[in-house]
């Protein structure tokens, strides 16, 4: 997970986490701190949504309408497009189910950001996650069958001791049984699947 985290930050080109801070008035590392927080919750939604409405082909229709690799170069008008809309959606259109709101007041908690501007951070980041995946896999031959291999990443099985080590910063052993709201939220979106 954490080559998959630092490849999405070297994508985000153009100074992409500096324009967000800037624009939302959050430090640039709390929003370098929050991308790698909700990359494993945008894998979960597509890992939720192959196996529960449609395989690969949903996927790929998600990322065909949501993941243009052009925001990944203009994040200027990607801002300008999601802040005139007005009323963003923290869930995204069903993609994290309803874990949306949840993890809006994570990040609100966590990062200690107001809930008005922790709200516009899902939909604000969430392209350019869902941009570089869609680039990614157009680049790959697996195509976007080859995302299950960012998730799991010790080959157990299961995502969740993955993404609970990348979040808390740690893979020691027990890890993953301690109480933590944010791995409590991405359990209940993948409905308590591996």
């Amino acid at each position: 997970m954490s080559d998959f985290i630092s490849d999405l930050l070297g994508n985000l080109s153009g100074g992409a986490t500096e324009k967000i801070s800037s624009t939302l008035g959050v430090d640039q590392s709390v929003i370098n701190q929050i991308i790698p927080v909700l990359a494993p919750m945008i894998l979960g939604g597509l890992k939720n949504q192959s196996a529960n409405n449609g395989g690969q082909e949903r996927v790929d229709h998600i990322l065909n309408k949501y993941g243009d690799p052009g925001v990944l170069d203009n994040v200027d008008g990607l801002l300008q497009n999601k802040l005139n809309q007005g009323n963003l959606d923290p869930d995204l259109g069903g993609l994290l189910g309803n874990s949306g709101s949840s993890v809006t007041n994570m990040l609100s908690e966590k990062f200690g950001i107001n809930a008005s501007t922790a709200a516009k951070i899902i939909p604000i980041v969430a392209p350019l996650i869902l941009a570089y995946l869609t680039k990614s896999r157009d680049n790959n031959p697996q195509g976007s069958s080859g995302f299950a291999s960012f998730l799991d990443q010790n080959g157990d099985g299961s995502i969740l001791d993955d993404v609970v080590g990348m979040i808390s910063g740690t893979k020691q052993a027990g890890q993953q049984n301690q109480s933590n709201p944010l791995m409590d939220i991405l359990g209940g979106l993948l409905g308590g699947k591996n």
